[in-house]
């Protein structure tokens, strides 16, 4: 990668064209000003640092530093400097004083991401932390006092790791402020043509190339698919697209092969079921009524129901609530 490259911003703007999102942002608006902690929760690629980050920047504590941290990332002998920071000759090779991520984020968001990846030894120190707001370096003897705000993210059941003697119960009681679901790509469909216009950009400028020109049909197929990686898989179907297409359009036939045989194995006869979508009222109330038919369908169950528009049980429910 060439040195100019290195520079090109890579951190995504919050795409919130859907509903399903709209939702998300009310609620994080609704906590920013406050210190309550925050767990995201959903599937890997969903974007939860994207989140984060857009938490952060509607707080108080903006101009101050997010700091994220990957806990399945980093290995367990590692993990305590890394988030503790260390004193000069803590250990062999600890040859000047490192400050860790805690201490980096002070006044302003430090961001645990895979939660219900950390250590339990590790566990135990973190909840030290939240509770007294300080903590000492590897080989240090002074406390440390910092002021952080703290959002968590999750790809774990964290009640159910509890249950496995896995996590510890007095952690998952103190981050258990408000939990956020952040919803799939394939639920939240409208996003996919801007977040896609988004990564487009991105991809373009890191590879120094012309952009590439996404014809409605090449969107309408991307938004069609259902993306198992979610956004992680969207940005490297389109980097893929800026090398080979860089500066031409792209036609549905120029897709990656897994996005074209999605669309040619699509269903073409029609739903059993005949729902009114009219075009004079919003689009949320027209996805509440397929919803509640698909539930009514199948005699209440929502699991069923859920299965039967290929979304998640969180999202049947949801939207019910809300309805």
């Amino acid at each position: 990668m060439s040195p100019s490259a290195r520079h090109v911003n890579l951190i995504l703007e919050p795409v919130m064209v859907s509903g399903a999102m709209r939702r998300v942002d009310r609620l994080l608006r609704a906590v920013a000003e406050k210190d309550i902690v925050v767990t995201l929760v959903g599937e890997s690629g969903a974007g939860k640092e994207v989140i984060a980050r857009r938490l952060h920047e509607l707080s108080p504590r903006r101009a101050a530093p997010f700091v994220p941290i990957n806990c399945a990332a980093i290995p367990e002998t590692l993990f305590e400097s890394e988030l503790f920071g260390h004193e000069k000759g803590a250990f062999t090779g600890a040859d000047q004083l490192v400050r860790g991520k805690i201490e980096a984020a002070h006044g302003g968001t430090l961001f645990l991401d895979e939660l219900g990846e950390l250590p339990l030894h590790m566990q135990a120190k973190l909840l030290r932390f939240l509770e007294h707001r300080r903590f000492m370096r590897v080989g240090g003897s002074q406390k440390i006092h910092v002021d952080v705000r703290l959002v968590c993210a999750t790809l774990r059941d964290l009640e159910a790791e509890v249950q496995a003697g896995r996590f510890r119960t007095d952690l998952y009681y103190r981050v258990q402020g408000l939990t956020v679901e952040i919803p799939a790509l394939r639920e939240r469909r409208a996003d996919i043509g801007p977040l896609a216009a988004q990564l487009v950009a991105q991809a373009a400028a890191l590879h120094r190339v012309e952009p590439p020109r996404l014809t409605r049909g090449a969107v309408a197929m991307l938004a069609a698919y259902d993306w198992p990686g979610n956004v992680r898989q969207l940005r490297n179907a389109v980097e893929l697209l800026c090398v080979l297409r860089a500066g031409k359009k792209v036609r549905p036939a120029d897709l990656p092969p897994p996005i074209r045989a999605h669309a040619e194995s699509r269903p073409r006869s029609p739903a059993p079921d005949t729902i009114e979508v009219r075009l004079d009222r919003p689009l949320d109330e027209s996805i509440d009524a397929i919803i509640q038919a698909a539930v009514q369908r199948e005699g209440g169950n929502r699991s069923r129901a859920a299965l039967r528009l290929g979304i998640g049980l969180r999202t049947v429910q949801r939207r019910l609530r809300l309805a």
